[in-house]
């Protein structure tokens, strides 16, 4: 039902040989249940989910999903919903899959929207996606002609949902690893374009973490960062006391100029700022499909342009930088079948 052993294989000889050879063992350990005491239920509302032949997949448009032509029976229709809501809380999305339209926490379609024309094509691509959560993001960049996309996150509820997407999508050039960024092997100088988003503000060595981003790039390779910004200029930094919009693990929110800066600093080349938005909670809030506390409820209820604690409401800022070097098209990068 999920099974990495092709991809282990494709990348052996290649330039992810290193990862191939460590593959299966962080597998077991990002979906281990003893480690994870709520993964066999999961995994067995995977099962659970019924044999149905997509006719059309979809993968540019805001609803990622799988459609056929024959509405599916009540009994099959139901079986499908109560599944995938047994895999809830669905963060990123939206999907929808014979009908039953997965409506996620986060309208990331409209953060893709607007990422979009401002990123280098992905046309031909390979691409990582670090903390992706259940793939959604990774199925847009296929859908722009990725060659290949790789998407890590260390949850594997999230992972989960994407075996079910990919139940019905069944594309063999997108996959979601149960890994966090440390265990990403080191300098691997691989990947074309790069992508972390909403991940920099919980690192507690933002560095640390822009550098790994840097090293998986290949020469002349473009990274793409989305994270939270306040207003200010170079060297303005919030470092939150205790929580950020009721989030305990936030450490550091640069302003656009420091964050620029950061990349600068780095090496590398061309940091540009492609976007800046106020987070509203018609991008993320809570739906049946997420239930728990969103941004209406991590906002002061008297003054929606600070959080609870006070300090100013989520602004989400989108750059790009280059790798050193210069950036050659990587030879066709067959699927792993």
């Amino acid at each position: 039902m999920i099974d990495y052993t092709p991809l282990a294989n494709h990348w052996r000889n290649s330039e992810l040989d290193r990862w191939a050879q460590v593959l299966a063992t962080q597998i077991e350990q990002g979906l281990s249940q003893e480690r994870y005491g709520d993964l066999a239920s999961w995994l067995k509302a995977l099962e659970d989910l019924p044999a149905i032949t997509a006719d059309s997949v979809q993968l540019n448009s805001s609803s990622v999903g799988a459609g056929c032509t024959t509405p599916l029976d009540a009994q099959t229709a139901s079986l499908l919903r109560r599944a995938l809501q047994r895999l809830h809380p669905w963060r990123k999305g939206p999907f929808e899959l014979f009908g039953a339209r997965i409506d996620t926490e986060w309208r990331s379609d409209w953060k893709w929207d607007r990422l979009l024309p401002g990123i280098d094509t992905l046309a031909g691509r390979r691409v990582l996606d670090v903390g992706c959560g259940s793939g959604y993001h990774c199925w847009r960049m296929l859908g722009e002609g990725a060659a290949e996309v790789i998407g890590i996150d260390p949850s594997p509820l999230f992972v989960v949902q994407f075996w079910a997407l990919q139940k019905y999508l069944r594309q063999n050039n997108v996959w979601v690893l149960p890994l966090a960024m440390e265990q990403v092997p080191t300098k691997l100088q691989a990947f074309d374009t790069v992508f972390s988003m909403g991940v920099l503000y919980h690192r507690r060595s933002p560095f640390d973490h822009l550098q790994e981003l840097r090293d998986c790039l290949r020469p002349g390779g473009q990274l793409v960062l989305e994270t939270l910004v306040i207003e200010g200029g170079p060297g303005e930094i919030l470092v939150p006391e205790d929580r950020y919009a009721r989030m305990g693990n936030v450490w550091f929110l640069p302003s656009c100029d420091t964050l620029l800066g950061w990349l600068a600093k780095l090496g590398l080349a061309e940091p540009t700022l492609i976007d800046v938005t106020v987070t509203t909670t018609q991008e993320q809030r809570s739906t049946e499909w997420m239930t728990f506390h969103s941004l209406a409820d991590f906002l002061d209820p008297e003054d929606a342009s600070r959080t609870i604690e006070g300090y100013p409401a989520p602004r989400r800022a989108v750059v790009t930088a280059r790798a050193p070097g210069t950036w050659t098209p990587l030879a066709k990068v067959p699927p792993a079948c």
